[in-house]
């Protein structure tokens, strides 16, 4: 019986998903994993390195390739490859969707290697850009540049695991490429735990090349069973559909490059600081914490939502019901995240990153920092939902204009709060979250527009009770932490630890639950059924609103 119940749960992860929430659950528990093994690995990093400046030196050695991966395919298939997949699909061409997913890859990688000459060539010099304060000495600066080149061959076999990823959610597979992401950690932490001893940091990036092939080999034999033939067109010019994916990618390409470019400014302004390797280090583990709920709530329901609401473009009606159902969801969820993780920062920074060598002064400044940035959280998670609307109506100049305004501003803060005023790293938090709760506010007026206007109360009435309830549920969550820590749990033991954030929690989140039900927001019966009748989850999840086929059930 278990292993019939076994084998029937397997072939149910692995088919296509017809429904946007309970893709979006596959989504959301592969993230989860995901995210366990990532915190796994940085924890494991910390026990080894400590939040030392070696180990900040590589974080900045992984910027400038992340930036030529993320404008060379990146950008394509986050914006314009879905769309253009799925028409073909849908015009039952799938030979030529798959000739044109063939160049687009080839094209991708062909820029990636020529970028990345130039970064391998020229490393010491353009790496200049991250010593303005000349706090990093000649060493650092050549560690910095060597870690960089073994980072770019890792990134190279990445490429083609992304391009698999994108491959089988347009066709409705999520559980492999979810699977397949969270095994990436695997492969990087069996590299540091084989390579450290002997290679000291440069077991990281080793690590990173053992990962991403990782990540290629489980997606593959799907990839291959959904019956994909590589057949690149090499006349990248003449290539049919292509065109139209440069067409649609171009803005989104342009907006990740302003990004990217904001992401290394700030990287260089935080270099002006003391001991730059650890300040930077310290804000990117802030922000890997305060990016789990965006992740594992934002991008799995935006990823859901995005290829329903591309075939719903022409049908504005269905559109808005998706995308406001897709919204009050994501904040029904992202709302509590949020307040958990300014509430309960501190437990949790020690939970994640308390290994011996990560000390106290660096779990509290990690705690301030986190603090600034979960105030943003929900901007941040629906921004990805908001740009994936906007991407599926064919329109990338939106997001463009509005993540360009954002970055701008950052830097500007960003430069006037540590330059000018010579403020901590906590200021950069602050820029954050400004930046981005006002690129929300943006997105939501422009698209109103957009669509000819969304219905008022479904927009803004059911947001409205979730942050009442939400507020309150902060204050609940506040009250026993300071109660069960200064009365009975030693919070010096990691199992205390975990016992008072996991009530505190459990508390929080009962009240909010029981306040959302109480104030009749839909949401939280749709959750309470799926836990009162958690055997029949399929059942429910298939009476959501929106099906991935386009086709809408009655409310």
């Amino acid at each position: 019986m278990v292993q019939n119940f076994l084998k029937k749960s397997f072939t149910l992860l692995l088919r296509r998903q017809t429904n946007i929430l309970s893709a979006a659950f596959i989504i959301m528990a592969t993230v989860i994993l995901s995210q366990i093994l990532g915190l796994l690995r940085t924890r494991l990093l910390f026990s080894i390195f400590g939040p030392s400046n070696t180990l900040g030196i590589y974080n900045y050695a992984s910027i400038l390739p992340d930036t030529i991966f993320q404008l060379a395919i990146a950008a394509a298939l986050a914006s314009a490859f879905i769309p253009v997949f799925s028409e073909y699909l849908v015009k039952n061409q799938e030979g030529q969707a798959h000739k044109m997913a063939s160049t687009l890859l080839v094209t991708g990688l062909t820029v990636f290697v020529a970028f990345s000459l130039v970064l391998v060539i020229f490393a010491p010099q353009i790496l200049t850009i991250f010593n303005g304060g000349q706090n990093f000495s000649r060493p650092d600066m050549e560690l910095m540049a060597n870690l960089m080149r073994i980072i770019i061959i890792g990134q190279i076999i990445y490429i083609i695991g992304t391009f698999f990823s994108a491959l089988l959610q347009s066709y409705n597979h999520f559980f492999i490429p979810g699977i397949a992401a969270a095994f990436y950690n695997v492969g990087i932490i069996i590299g540091i735990l084989l390579f450290h001893q002997r290679f000291g940091i440069y077991a990281v990036p080793y690590g990173v090349i053992l990962g991403a092939i990782i990540f290629v080999a489980l997606q593959a034999p799907l990839t291959k069973k959904i019956g994909f033939s590589f057949v690149p067109s090499y006349d990248f010019l003449k290539a049919q559909g292509l065109n139209k994916v440069f067409m649609l990618m171009w803005p989104r390409t342009i907006q990740v490059g302003v990004q990217q470019v904001g992401t290394i400014i700030l990287a260089a302004i935080i270099a002006f600081m003391a001991q730059p390797g650890r300040t930077n280090l310290l804000f990117d583990s802030a922000k890997t914490l305060m990016f789990a709920p965006v992740s594992l709530i934002g991008l799995s329901i935006a990823q859901a939502a995005f290829p329903v609401l591309s075939r719903e473009k022409n049908n504005l009606a269905d559109f808005k019901i998706t995308f406001i159902t897709s919204f009050n969801q994501m904040l029904y969820l992202i709302l509590p995240a949020s307040v958990i993780m300014l509430v309960l920062r501190i437990p949790i920074v020690r939970l994640a990153f308390g290994a011996d060598k990560f000390d106290w002064t660096a779990t509290v400044l990690t705690g301030h920092i986190l603090a600034f940035l979960s105030l943003s959280i929900f901007a941040q998670a629906l921004i990805v939902l908001f740009y994936r609307a906007f991407y599926a109506l064919h329109n990338s100049f939106i997001p463009l204009i509005v993540s360009a305004f954002s970055t701008v501003l950052l830097i500007i803060l960003g430069y006037y709060f540590v330059i000018v005023q010579s403020m901590g790293i906590e200021s950069i938090a602050l820029a954050f979250t400004l930046a981005n709760v006002l690129q929300l506010i943006i997105l939501i007026i422009l698209l109103d527009r957009k669509v000819g206007g969304f219905p008022k109360a479904l927009l803004f009435l059911p947001p409205l009770k979730i942050m009442i309830a939400t507020f309150f549920t902060g204050i609940s969550l506040y009250i026993p932490i300071k109660l069960l820590d200064q009365l009975v749990f030693d919070t010096t033991r990691t199992i205390n630890l975990i016992f008072l954030t996991g009530i505190s929690s459990f508390i929080g989140l009962s009240f909010y639950l029981f306040l959302t039900w109480f104030f009749n927001v839909k949401e939280a019966s749709t959750f309470l059924l799926i836990f009162k009748k958690i055997g029949n989850w399929r059942e429910i999840l298939s009476k959501s609103e929106e099906a991935i086929d386009g086709t809408h059930l009655s409310p």
